[in-house]
């Protein structure tokens, strides 16, 4: 399918090709075992002892321990997560050696579960368990939303803590929950969730605003200080401060970690930042001798920019004095030229970044959200708006009420800037003109109280506007009043894995794919077609995988330990009356030939209507996307409000609304099909 149609535009493979190098696999010796007198290793001391013994060993090291962000947030940052298991696998056991006296690998959770399924066609289980085989010696760790989980929503609480259960089963060690407000009520949830799976807590602060500037407002020392004091009380084991932006100047760092150490001398504190503005290893090294115990970084070849701090930096900068992080410079570099190989890969994820910028001060937006908010306003049609992106995200802030911007409030933040742009609307506009705008589905919930209570609570009147005659789903309420997943019915596992079981067969179902159901739906069905139609196509090398084979390549796949196939591409013909292309190629020397639809045969389909901007009952899409629901018919009457369509974009979920009440005259579209910003979807006679 690939040689004949390329990648499916939305995986988003659009910059340069794939590097023709394959990436060398280092060695790097394996150690002597420790002897008895020499310290257990921190995944050892957690396995044998509890999280409070760990917690305990990672107060009393004596240098700086590091977390490794390379197999998560640092690809999550530079190449819109697209790296794949086999690249990391690769080099797991190399890792596993260098790394050893790290204080984790971050390798899952945040964006990395759903877009395994989304666009790499991977299961994100699969990936915890062959990664926890490969690397049984050093912690891992992921990024847990609270009661978001690992989506962009709330959800009931048995499958948040059902979700912990599994994924400690899989292999995981160390949780960093936090909430994207910064809600408590939230957090906790997610907190005992760990807690009763046995799994280490890390309870992450979400950082934004500038302590050190007394003129920054609400985010103030005072409020960082109480929030703790807070966290604390649930029983965490470890406290991150979570900079998703790189806004903690090595100022910042330095006040806020010392006050921190000072109120809590004996709680674990953990440094998380991006280094958009480059003062990431300036603020790291600041909060290390301010009494953090750990940092995050990245190899080098995926750090820096959006990324986090490059570790070969924090490396040889602490080597031989009190913060040594005991990692061997030498091996760490081992492990980087790999990368430094395999990222280009990748390229066809490249964001264009080519240095820092500290307009991050200016927009807040998070670093692992910067490339994909990029790639998805270039697919919305906003290429060469990027600039404007950035101002509106700001503005979009301010108008969601300066909120802690990180998944999934930073996806509201962006989902809003994005709709301000491709529909030239201001600050102004916005609050001018809210009773009547089509905002994305993530606006309206947010202001329902989806994700939680912000801070400082809801903007008004924007707040009461947006939500207009709007209810949430099975309810007679508008807004949530307290954390939303408390006023949600258990999820019924039960009835949910038959019907999946009906649907994919039982022999195929387990708990994980439950899991991956009650969270992803549409998303695990996708997932599911494209595996019934391919197979599992993790086995194939990335090349291979974005680029298809070109005609007399001979390619290698290794299904499991013993069984591998011999594919060799021969020829592709051309396209029949049907536009169906026969692929030939050799499987293990036997000829065999696949028909293909060749789906770039040019349609016949004639342009779509355009909505009239003069006319206010002709409608048109707001933005570019699919349409996921009609929800008017011919002759249906519609006030001002109903929604009328469906829409959806790169995550983002749009109810197109009626401008004006009458009768509807016609809808143009369907489910499935594609529309660009301004094409016509309905027709409303206002005086009928």
């Amino acid at each position: 399918h690939i040689v004949v149609n390329g990648p499916a535009p939305a995986l988003g493979a659009v910059g340069d090709a794939p590097s023709a190098v394959d990436p060398m696999i280092p060695q790097v010796e394996e150690r002597a075992p420790p002897t008895e007198e020499e310290a257990p290793s921190l995944r050892e001391i957690y396995l044998t002892q509890g999280p409070q013994a760990f917690a305990k060993a990672v107060r009393d090291n004596e240098g700086l321990l590091i977390m490794d962000t390379t197999w998560r947030d640092a690809h999550q940052s530079l190449l819109a997560t697209r790296v794949r298991t086999k690249d990391i696998l690769n080099i797991a056991e190399p890792t596993s050696r260098a790394l050893r006296n790290a204080y984790s690998l971050e390798c899952w959770g945040g964006a990395t579960f759903d877009v395994a399924m989304r666009f790499l066609r991977e299961c994100p289980w699969e990936r915890l368990g062959l990664l926890r085989e490969a690397v049984p010696n050093i912690p891992f760790q992921m990024l847990l939303r609270g009661a978001n989980a690992v989506g962009y929503t709330s959800y009931p609480d048995n499958v948040v803590h059902e979700f912990s259960k599994l994924a400690v089963t899989h292999g995981m060690d160390v949780f960093r929950v936090f909430d994207s407000l910064n809600y408590l009520e939230n957090m906790r949830l997610g907190i005992d969730a760990v807690g009763e799976a046995g799994g280490i807590v890390e309870a992450a602060i979400g950082y934004t605003g500038d302590v050190s500037n007394p003129d920054r407002g609400f985010y103030d020392l005072e409020y960082y200080l109480n929030l703790v004091d807070s966290i604390k009380s649930t029983g965490a084991h470890v406290l991150a401060i979570k900079d998703m932006a790189g806004l903690l100047k090595p100022a910042a760092a330095e006040l806020l970690v010392s006050s921190l150490r000072e109120a809590h001398p004996d709680l674990p504190i953990h440094v998380h930042t991006h280094d958009t503005a480059g003062t990431g290893v300036a603020s790291m090294l600041a909060a290390a001798r301010a009494g953090a115990d750990v940092v995050d970084c990245a190899t080098d070849a995926l750090s820096g920019t959006t990324s986090q701090p490059a570790l070969g930096a924090m490396v040889a900068a602490t080597a031989g004095t009190p913060l040594d992080t005991g990692i061997r410079l030498e091996e760490a570099m081992t492990v980087n030229d790999y990368w430094e190989e395999a990222r280009g890969l990748y390229a066809p994820f490249e964001s264009g970044q080519k240095s820092g910028s500290a307009d991050v001060y200016v927009h807040e937006m998070p670093g692992g959200q910067y490339t994909n908010l990029l790639f998805q306003s270039n697919q919305l049609g906003l290429t060469g708006q990027w600039s404007h992106v950035k101002k509106a995200y700001a503005a979009a802030n301010r108008l969601l009420g300066d909120i802690i911007k990180v998944t999934p409030s930073s996806k509201v933040t962006g989902d809003l800037a994005q709709f301000m742009v491709a529909n030239d609307l201001t600050e102004a506009d916005v609050l001018e003109q809210a009773e009547t705008l089509s905002f994305p589905k993530s606006i309206i919930e947010y202001f329902q109280g989806y994700l939680g209570i912000p801070p400082n609570g809801f903007p008004e009147p924007l707040r009461t506007q947006v939500l207009k005659g709007k209810k949430i789903k099975g309810t007679n309420i508008s807004c949530f009043e307290g954390r939303p997943g408390a006023e949600m019915p258990p999820y019924d596992f039960v009835a949910n894995r038959t019907a999946l079981e009906e649907k994919w067969g039982a022999a195929g179902i387990s708990d994980a794919d439950v899991l991956s159901h009650a969270m992803y739906p549409a998303v695990y069905d996708d997932f599911m077609v494209e595996k019934s139609k391919y197979g599992a196509i993790s086995c194939l090398d990335t090349r291979t995988f974005l680029s298809g084979m070109e005609v007399d390549q001979e390619l290698s796949v290794t299904l499991e330990a013993g069984k591998q196939l011999f594919i060799k591409l021969v020829g592709v013909g051309k396209p029949n009356a049907e536009g169906v292309v026969d692929v030939r190629f050799e499987l293990n020397g036997q000829s065999r030939t696949v028909h293909v639809t060749d789906e770039t045969v040019a349609s016949t389909a004639v342009s779509k209507a355009r909505a009239l901007p003069e006319v206010a009952g002709s409608v048109g899409a707001p933005m570019p996307g699919v349409v996921v629901q009609t929800l008017v018919k011919m002759g249906d009457r519609v006030a001002a409000g109903d929604p009328l369509v469906v829409l959806s974009a790169m995550k983002m979920e749009t109810n197109v609304k009626a401008p004006v009440g009458g009768k509807v005259v016609s809808c143009v579209v369907n489910p499935g099909e594609q529309v660009t910003a301004g094409d016509l979807v309905v027709e409303i006679d206002e005086h009928a």
